[in-house]
């Protein structure tokens, strides 16, 4: 750990002698640091003030995905209308547009040209030589600018300061990638650090949960094999395949959606203590998260820390490449996407399409249209046809079509898809081994991926006679407009996780055995044990919304006249030290002692740490009780 990390120069009057010459960085704060006041209290409340909600007149949420981003927005005076954004120019065939792929291009000076289907479609029209020049970024996640729509939509102007925006993440971000989201939306003008309760960081399965409260019966599908829990299903899975495609097939020219100011039909049968289990499947990734209902008010309790991994449905376009690069070869491949990049979005937009189609009980095989540029360039690269590499290739089940398609046979198709939800699987069948989840009561299944047949077939095969699967209807919205009714109501999510382990470093009195003896530092002949990481909260540990965790410490030498208090963070529960492996800084209060007269000052002068545990933000205060001078500092994973 470097002397910065444990506090060197940049954190007030060091020691006399250098730091380097200790083997314990944090040596250096002999003379700034604190020692927990005896005995030290902790009490843990929450803020009243979190309570007091600014209000807005309009919630939108924003959902970037890795694939595809879209927005919805609801005003507070009609919380049951949620608008799903408008449709975008362009769209593909056979792939619903209530959400725009996640692309944007960049003039050859790297101005900003376009985003989404037009971004797409303009780079398409490139010359190729052109084309090189332009910077084409997809399958990432960004900004939307939609206050226009709101202001169409409301008849009057809209300032950015009447809307609360909600930006939904993955839950198994860490919390640098949240902190990153959180100053980008600052960057990009939506919310303010003096302003932050503008903006919200939902978790992406706390967003769907919330929407899957309010299901009416005729709003979802359920997929459960056999009588779960007394409960038979009245639909079979095809029956429900077949609903659920009708359903999209009608809804996709819809925008606004009715909210129902109910509990769902599900929903009511839940009991106190009922768990679930809400499985989000994106673009991207799988998200994992438990959750327990606490009554009377149907509040939500994160049981289990979000698990989840790179499990999304760029798995299945990646095995499509790999299926590519061993009938043409790696080497054309890469190539190809060098030198006809544009033609290589339309390949890969070509599959998108017909990925969609891919079903449990298809038996007809699936066309993909090959560009004529890729047709071209491997008879240049190659020397021979696309056709003739067909034929050589020892892969079954795809096939040279005379219309110039590759004709993939169902089985092949189904075995793009394998890997990818192998794993999901593999994930949900460790995540049912776990005691807290044992008696799970559903499963919901939500995000882009989960529109899969093929999917919704394996979920149900592994896992129908253990608990009731549900899919809503339309299922890749169901995070987005989740995410509206969290802005409309944050404090429905009560209870989380933390994912970390919280503390500050203090010096402790030395005891002989018990303490290393590299700890060991005398100052003005007091025996201290340093670099101890005092904790607040441990990961995993239960935390209410707004909690409030309160710690006393005094200053190790009472002639101090600053104190620097350095807040450090961990993924293990088990810490002693701030110098233990993965223990990282996260924050620095610095707070100043003077300007009191002695006399007023007690001999163990009482400075009051607190931690606030928010949203995705924590903060922290340092008070001294004798003067109530205090100062906040919020905690920082990327600048430490």
């Amino acid at each position: 750990m470097a002397d910065k990390e444990a506090g060197g120069s940049d954190t007030g009057p060091r020691e006399a002698a250098p730091a380097s010459a200790y083997s314990s960085p944090a040596r250096s704060l002999g003379d700034t640091g604190i020692t927990p006041l005896s005995p030290s209290h902790i009490v843990n409340d929450a803020d009243p003030n979190v309570s007091e909600q600014q209000t807005f007149l309009v919630v939108v949420a924003v959902d970037f995905g890795t694939t595809s981003s879209g927005y919805a927005y609801s005003f507070t005076k009609e919380p049951e209308c949620i608008h799903v954004m408008r449709r975008w120019e362009g769209g593909d065939p056979g792939v619903s547009n209530q959400k725009t792929p996640t692309t944007i291009l960049l003039t050859p000076e790297r101005k900003f040209h376009s985003f989404g289907y037009a971004a797409r479609d303009f780079y398409h029209d490139l010359d190729p030589n052109e084309a090189k020049q332009w910077l084409y970024l997809e399958k990432f996640k960004m900004k939307l600018h939609i206050t226009g729509e709101l202001s169409d939509q409301a008849g009057s102007e809209f300032e950015n300061s009447d809307v609360r925006w909600v930006i939904t993440v993955p839950a198994i971000w860490k919390q640098p990638a949240k902190q990153f989201m959180r100053q980008a939306a600052y960057q990009a003008g939506l919310a303010s650090p003096e302003n932050a309760e503008q903006l919200i960081i939902a978790l992406e399965p706390e967003a769907a949960s919330i929407y899957c409260r309010k299901l009416r019966l005729h709003q979802m599908i359920e997929l459960s094999k056999a009588a779960v829990n007394g409960y038979s299903s009245s639909d079979t899975v095809g029956a429900g395949f077949a609903q659920a495609k009708e359903h999209i097939r009608r809804n996709r020219q819809s925008r606004t959606f009715l909210v129902e100011n109910v509990i769902g039909e599900i929903w009511s049968e839940l009991e106190e203590g009922d768990k679930y289990v809400v499985v989000d499947s994106g673009g991207g990734t799988v998200d994992l998260t438990v959750h327990q209902i606490r009554l009377p008010e149907g509040h939500l309790k994160e049981l289990y820390k979000a698990t989840g991994g790179p499990y999304g449905s760029l798995g299945v376009d990646y095995e499509f490449e790999k299926l590519l690069c061993k009938i043409f070869g790696e080497d054309f491949i890469e190539q190809f996407k060098i030198k006809r990049p544009a033609a290589w979005v339309d390949l890969m937009i070509a599959f998108e399409s017909r990925k969609r189609a891919a079903a449990p009980d298809r038996t007809n095989p699936l066309n993909i249209t090959l560009p004529f540029s890729f047709i071209d360039y491997y008879k240049k690269f190659r020397g021979h046809s696309v056709e003739h590499a067909l034929r050589k290739s020892n892969v079954d089940f795809v096939k040279w079509s005379s219309q110039g398609m590759l004709r993939m046979s169902p089985d092949a198709m189904n075995a793009l898809f394998k890997p990818t939800i192998d794993s999901i699987i593999e994930h949900l069948r460790d995540l049912f081994q776990k005691p807290e989840v044992a008696t799970v009561k559903f499963l919901f299944l939500v995000g882009g991926f989960a529109e899969a047949p093929l999917l919704q077939q394996a979920v149900q095969a592994a896992f129908g006679d253990q608990c009731r699967i549900i899919i809503p209807q339309d299922v890749g919205l169901t995070i987005l407009k989740g995410a509206v009714l969290f802005g409309l109501d944050p404090a429905v999510i009560k209870v989380r996780r933390s994912p970390l382990t919280y503390g500050v470093g203090v010096l402790n009195r030395y005891v002989e055995g018990k303490h290393p003896p590299e700890k060991l530092l005398v100052k003005d002949g007091t025996r201290w044990c340093t670099d101890v990481f005092d904790k607040f909260i441990s990961a995993d540990q239960s935390v209410a919304l707004g909690e409030l965790v309160k710690r006393s410490y005094t200053p190790a030498k009472p002639s101090q006249l600053v104190i620097v208090i350095n807040i450090y963070s961990s993924e293990l529960d088990d810490v002693s030290f701030i110098t233990d492996p993965g223990v990282k800084k996260c924050g620095t209060l610095r707070l100043d002692l003077t300007g009191t007269s002695s006399a007023a000052v007690p001999a163990r002068r009482e400075i009051q740490t607190l931690m606030q545990f928010g949203d995705t933000e924590i903060k922290a205060t340092a008070v001294d009780i004798a003067t109530s001078k205090s100062v906040k500092v919020g905690i920082d994973f990327l600048n430490y």
